[in-house]
């Protein structure tokens, strides 16, 4: 039998308050979603000014990095390099498939990952990195 490690509500605190602080520093108005290994969502926070539609996509970004083990700008970048067939997974994941995903990994293994909607794509990804360096994994 395998142990792994597990995010704790400690860290998601201590995640979301870095990715708020990055936020807030550019003074970008986003959601920040943080979801646990299975894509089920540990915290959810939505910034004065962030757009409503925001807090269903950082989520959805969370969760299919999570699910997928990887960053969702591989999702966006194979789109947009042409493998449109790839869009038939928004039905699993709408709004999930667009930069701004990111996995919580250590050692190999998936903790959980981070999502943020609200701005631009990279700006997104630069917050929610933000908050996973937090951890100092």
């Amino acid at each position: 039998m395998k142990n792994k490690p597990q995010l704790e509500l400690a860290d998601v605190k201590k995640i979301a308050a870095a990715a708020e602080a990055e936020a807030l520093k550019h003074q970008w108005p986003v959601s920040i979603a943080i979801v646990d290994d299975g894509g089920h969502l540990l915290w959810l926070q939505r910034l004065d000014g962030a757009a409503a539609i925001s807090a269903h996509i950082a989520p959805a970004k969370a969760h299919a990095a999570a699910l997928g083990r990887r960053d969702t700008k591989g999702y966006e970048d194979m789109i947009n390099t042409g493998r449109s067939a790839f869009l038939s997974v928004t039905a699993i994941a709408p709004g999930g498939l667009l930069e701004g995903g990111v996995a919580i990994m250590h050692n190999g293994q998936c903790l959980g990952a981070v999502g943020v909607s609200g701005v631009k794509a990279p700006e997104d990804a630069q917050v929610a990195k933000a908050g996973i360096a937090a951890l100092a994994l």
